[in-house]
Formats: C-alpha cells, structure tokens, sequence
C-alpha cells in the first residue's frame, strides 16, 4: 500500500491506496501546531507497512529542504522539516510537493486530464495555486509554480488582500478577495480570465482544470472561459478549460498520486 497526507492549512487528511478505486481515509485532522497534527498523522498510520508515502502540502514549500517555507502565513509551520518529520514518524520514503502540484498530477493518472500533456490544475478558494504536468513530470524550477501570485491588469480600484503583494491574482479572485469586494463574482471571473490568458501564452497547456470553492459558484466556469477568451482576442486558440474529476478528493488524491509516481 502507498500512503498519502494531505497537508491542508485548515485541515490534514491521510489516506493509504494503491488508487482512486481502494482508497482509505483518515478522519480530518485539524491543522493545529505541528507536534499535534503530526501526532494524529502518525496514529493513524500506525503499525501500517507503506512502501512510499505522498505528501502534498500547502505552501510555499521549500522542495530541497523538505520543509514548509519561512514565508507561509501559518506562522507555527515556518520552516518545519515536514518531510523528515514524516520519515521518521512513518518509516517509509516520502514524496513532497505543493497540494496543487499533486492535484495536477492525480488528474493526469486518473481523472480529467489523464494523458493531456501540458496540464494545468488551478485552485481558486481561500488562496489561488497552480500546478502542472509537463513532458509526464511535474513543473519545478527555481521554486514550485506559484501561479497565484502573478500580477494581472486592474479593472477595478479597490485594494487586494494578498499578505505579500496586495492586489496580485490571488488577492483580488481568490474567496476572501471577492468576499472582501461585496462577492463581484463578475470581477473575480474577469481577473480568472486574465490569469488564464497569461498561463496559455506562457506555458501552452493542452487543458486547464479550475477547482476549488469559488468553482462551486453556478456559471462561475462558463464566465472564466468566456474572459479567456475574450483577452487572447483571438491571437491564439484558448485551450481546454474545465472542471477536475476529483472535486473534493484531489489533494488527498493527489498525494497518493505523489507517493505512485515516487
């Protein structure tokens, strides 16, 4: 079996499977302080024999050191060596990468973007991420994608609330921001489209899949597609855009993803 930790900023979800099809889960564990919630995670695997275990974890994570990012906003897990973390607690080799990064990857094995090539998988709800597929692996570089953080035109002037940029893709679209805007789901769908113009041209993805919370929106995705449209002005085609298979399941999915691929 192959574990899977979804490491969410509100909540962890563990699971062990082979796939979509046999998955077993844990019940949530609240992302609290570290000891606490690596406790619940380790009870729940106890005594399990894994042959590698996915991490997928919210971000920003520093990949080479196996450790969440001293710039994350959950002050508690700055810098915590979670991967080490879970090696030792777990006694099994570990896969570490941003949730979305395995969002994107599960979608590519297993759900609606199985076997596209470029893939993108982006996230719209508390906070706005990004992952991709490219040539089968996973994009990483100089840091993992952080497509939430892009800068796009203003078409309107109230402020952003991103902590580190204010009025980037993520703190103008992303829930709190249209929350913050008296909930303009027409504004955010225009900011989304934007995003979605700047990802074609930049990465040429085959198909783009747009989850999280804000999706849920009736009409939200139809609204996306149309804006995207409408900027690349016809310059060049718009790929696929469209809703993941998973919904719910694609970062706990998607960490299983992780620890399958290796």
């Amino acid at each position: 079996m192959f574990g899977a930790i979804e490491a969410g900023g509100t909540k962890f979800v563990c699971a062990m499977g082979t796939g979509p099809e046999d998955v077993v889960l844990s019940a949530e564990i609240p992302t609290t302080t570290p000891e606490e919630t690596m406790a619940g995670v380790a009870t729940f695997f106890a005594g399990k024999k894994l042959k590698r275990v996915g991490i997928a974890c919210f971000g920003p994570v520093d990949l080479a050191g196996g450790r969440i990012a001293k710039t994350t906003p959950k002050v508690a897990w700055r810098g915590f060596g979670i991967q080490a973390a879970v090696e030792q607690a777990l006694r099994a080799k570990t896969v570490l990468d941003t949730d979305v990064n395995g969002a994107a990857l599960g979608e590519y094995l297993w759900g609606a973007g199985q076997g596209v090539d470029p893939l993108l998988y982006v996230t719209v709800g508390t906070g706005i991420g990004g992952g991709g597929v490219v040539d089968g692996k996973l994009l990483h570089g100089l840091l993992h994608p952080e497509m939430g953080h892009v800068r796009v035109p203003r078409v309107d002037a109230a402020p952003g609330i991103c902590f580190a940029h204010g009025d980037c893709l993520e703190g103008l679209a992303s829930g709190p921001a249209i929350a913050a805007r008296g909930s303009d789901y027409e504004l955010a769908a225009e900011y989304l489209g934007m995003a979605m113009q700047i990802y074609t041209c930049v990465l040429s993805p085959r198909m783009v899949l747009l989850g999280g919370g804000v999706m849920k929106r009736p009409g939200m995705l139809g609204k996306v597609r149309a804006a995207a449209k409408r900027y690349m002005a016809g310059y060049a085609p718009m790929p696929e855009i469209r809703a993941p298979k998973f919904g719910q399941r694609a970062g706990t999915l998607g960490a299983l993803a992780l620890a399958v691929r290796g």
